[in-house]
């Protein structure tokens, strides 16, 4: 049996970064926990079978275990997301996994456009941080048809949220809404952590929503990832919604969140609409459902308009967080509907178009799917039916 000279420092870090116990670690590759700590200590070595099993339990390259130090993981993206007034520094292995999940369809959809000819997105950096939230709104408004047609045609902010999202994929940006990595039930994203991110590029953006957010706040989130396609500014975003959109610690959060409430919540119609003469809760319902968002952004609306004071809105905030039963469960559907959330269903199309007609490798598209490539052909019959 050939031994793996692994290095026992990467073995403890790779164990470490995905914060599991040794006993953990053990169970996860069925061996005893006195080898997997002889293993650690240095020693006995692994096997060269055991040490792939190793860097698949513990989601890293398998060149990474015999590294000397510990590589350097970074975000390749502009990092805008704050808390206390400090940058996170410290990337969870599971945000890590999404993200360059993400770079990958968007790499793979880019390629394919341009293979396509298609044209360059007009409206991709068609703005600057400069032109101000109305200007942007309104661009972004009219290309989308958002507007109070779409939200009486909406039974729902579901089905608002459903039909906003098809119009930005026919727009041509993809749009990811997933609530754990892949399709791995039991890596769940942290809404703490990020609540959503954007990849710009003038051929093929993208945005990620965490779909472990409650499902009125992703709707903030997809517009407000949106508007940095239109600014053409590439980053991850985790709102302090504590605070008004013109407080935001980052400039470029500062205008995305203003364009957002300006979109999905028009300051002339809000102040036509919000009555005076009743209470805070009636006005809060009302236009929630008039608008199809969350109480919270109302709410965050009269604040950033000076309708309500600090401590009025503060206390409502709290008041609105105690009436929030559980979190949301990302997890509902049938597997057809979440994988095509989860992986766009303009790039779950494209690839199961691509297997059919022989265009795509089936490993190719089961990869970017993060699926086996044995459910294509049941993938490909929903999508036929729908």
């Amino acid at each position: 049996m050939t031994e793996a000279y692994i290095k026992r420092n990467m073995l403890k870090w790779a164990r470490a970064r995905l914060n599991l116990t040794l006993l953990q670690l053990a169970q996860l590759v069925k061996i005893n926990p006195a080898k997997l700590d002889a293993w650690e200590n240095g020693s006995s070595y692994p096997s060269i079978n055991q040490a792939i099993e190793l860097s698949k339990k513990l989601r890293i390259p398998f060149g990474y275990l015999y590294l000397s130090t510990p590589p350097t993981e970074i975000i390749p993206l502009p990092d805008l997301r704050t808390m206390a007034n400090k940058p996170i520094d410290k990337p969870s292995p599971e945000f890590l996994d999404v993200v360059y999940d993400a770079f990958r369809k968007q790499q793979w959809y880019r390629e394919y456009l341009i293979n396509e000819n298609v044209p360059k997105l007009e409206f991709a950096g068609k703005f600057k941080v400069s032109d101000g939230p109305a200007l942007i709104a309104t661009d972004i408004q009219h290309t989308l048809d958002i507007n109070n047609k779409l939200r009486k045609e909406s039974s729902s902010w579901e089905q608002f949220l459903t039909t906003l999202i098809r119009r930005v994929e026919k727009a041509r940006i993809l749009v990811l809404r997933n609530g754990v990595v892949g399709n791995n039930v039991y890596r769940k994203l942290d809404v703490h952590e990020f609540r959503g991110f954007a990849i710009c590029d003038e051929t093929a953006p993208l945005v990620f929503i965490n779909g472990r957010d409650y499902k009125t706040a992703q709707i903030f989130t997809l517009i407000h990832e949106i508007t940095h396609i239109w600014i053409g500014e590439s980053g991850i975003s985790n709102l302090d919604y504590q605070l008004k959109d013109t407080q935001q610690r980052n400039v470029i959060d500062r205008l995305c969140d203003s364009v957002a409430s300006e979109v999905l919540v028009p300051k002339n119609e809000f102040m036509l609409r919000w009555d005076d003469l009743r209470e805070i809760d009636y006005n809060i319902e009302n236009l929630a459902k008039r608008f199809r968002v969350s109480s919270f952004v109302i709410l965050r609306r009269a604040y950033t308009l000076d309708i309500i004071s600090k401590s009025v809105f503060h206390d409502k905030y709290d008041d609105l967080l105690t009436k929030i039963k559980k979190e949301p469960d990302n997890q509902e559907g049938n597997f057809y509907n979440l994988l095509t959330s989860r992986n766009s269903l303009t790039l779950t199309s494209i690839l199961i178009a691509g297997v059919a007609e022989g265009s795509v490798s089936p490993k190719e598209a089961a990869e970017l799917l993060n699926i086996r490539a044995v459910s294509l052909k049941g993938i490909e019959s929903q999508i036929l039916v729908g």
